[in-house]
């Protein structure tokens, strides 16, 4: 490591346009945490520079910045992108370099590529512990609405195959582009289909509608899923009582948190943006990220790709986040988190129904990625699996 330079921060993060409450957190997570570190000494005596690049939601940026800050600027890490379609162009560009990508949303999952840490929660953290409990409470018949992307459409696969396991069936799935606003005939084969709770993947502002569109018509909407809403995008926060009445959601962040290294958290956070009307677990997760690159350099004494790796595979890359313990898992580069069942009230209040415990991201090691032996660059799906 050189002393004579910065440590070099590339953030890609949308801070306008329809993702915007989600990539002004992740802004903010940043920024907080490399003013946290900078001032208390830096990283090995190295202090943490901060470049961010807003693509404006714009794939075609998305690549050209990612290769601006790699290849140009030549940042030891990149964090950033929110959809996956974001994370799949960034990720093609710093394979090719010796920078270190984070990934700091919750995702469809399947990731195997070594250049890539996901700091965001994957399905198995979400979805196989929430869905059972779901089924169990609520019922086996399902209704998806999701937004039309990798995202929405490998969660809905998800969902599909877990309410099976459960002797459940999904009796509707319905899926939006990004931008769209209609929804009454959603609603209607809603009505017709009775189901005992929805999963709720729709996205974006705009998407938000069909909540207020349910209501309007008359439905009474049935307990909801999501892997996103409340800590993601706040729509408790956003929206008006009583729309999002008994949605859950399974995290290791939300702000309603009350244990004391959270709540020390929210106290920093609030004393940088007292405005901020939510510490999103966007925000979170971007805060955790850098933190969690801080450890990888301290304890490699490097900011080289394969040594921050081989740190990554003795199995001890653990920070103390506000919201638990976060390990990465060698096979994967995933982390293990302490997840915990959320419920919203009809005041939008928010509770904590079921605590998971810590809970590895398991799934593509139980498929057949080991980061430690070999590196496919790939992403695999339910249907796209590992040769073994």
């Amino acid at each position: 490591m050189s002393e004579n330079r910065p440590l070099k921060i590339g953030l890609l993060a949308d801070i306008q346009g329809e993702f915007a409450v989600v990539g002004n957190a992740l802004l903010h997570g940043t920024q907080l945490a490399i003013e946290e570190i900078n001032v208390a000494g830096g990283v090995k005596g190295l202090q943490m520079e901060l470049i961010h690049l807003d693509p404006n939601m714009d794939i075609a940026r998305y690549q050209e910045f990612a290769r601006r800050l790699a290849e140009q600027e030549r940042v030891d890490v990149v964090i950033g992108g929110i959809l996956s379609a974001q994370r799949e162009t960034v990720r093609a560009v710093v394979n090719r370099t010796d920078a270190l990508y984070m990934y700091t949303n919750v995702y469809e999952g399947g990731v195997c590529d070594a250049s890539m840490i996901g700091i965001g929660a994957v399905p198995e953290q979400q979805l196989m512990t929430s869905i059972p409990w779901m089924v169990e409470k609520f019922g086996k018949r399902v209704y998806t609405i999701a937004i039309e992307n990798p995202f929405g459409k490998g969660s809905a696969a998800w969902a599909r195959d877990l309410v099976a396991k459960q002797d459940g069936e999904v009796v509707g799935e319905d899926f939006f582009p990004i931008g769209s606003s209609q929804f009454g005939p959603t609603v209607e084969r809603i009505k017709k289909a009775k189901p005992d709770w929805i999963m709720a993947l729709n996205a974006g502002v705009s998407q938000d509608a069909f909540f207020q569109q349910a209501i309007e018509s008359g439905l009474n909407l049935p307990p909801m899923l999501s892997s996103f809403k409340i800590m993601l995008t706040y729509d408790h926060k956003r929206l008006p009582p009583p729309l999002l009445d008994k949605m859950h959601v399974a995290t290791s962040w939300v702000e309603e948190m009350d244990t004391p290294a959270a709540k020390r958290f929210k106290e920093r956070w609030r004393a940088k943006y007292p405005n901020e009307i939510y510490i999103s677990a966007m925000g979170y997760n971007a805060y955790a990220a850098v933190y969690m690159y801080k450890t990888l350099v301290e304890k490699a004494a490097s900011t080289k790709k394969a040594d921050l790796r081989a740190v990554i595979a003795e199995g001890d890359a653990c920070i103390e986040a506000p919201g638990g313990k976060m390990c990465i898992d060698p096979k994967s580069q995933h982390t293990t988190q302490h997840m915990r069942l959320f419920a919203v009230s009809a005041d939008h209040s928010v509770r904590e129904v079921k605590d998971f415990g810590m809970v590895e991201p398991y799934w593509l090691g139980e498929i057949g990625c080991d980061l430690t032996k070999e590196d496919p660059k790939t992403q695999y799906t339910r249907s796209t699996l590992p040769n073994r």
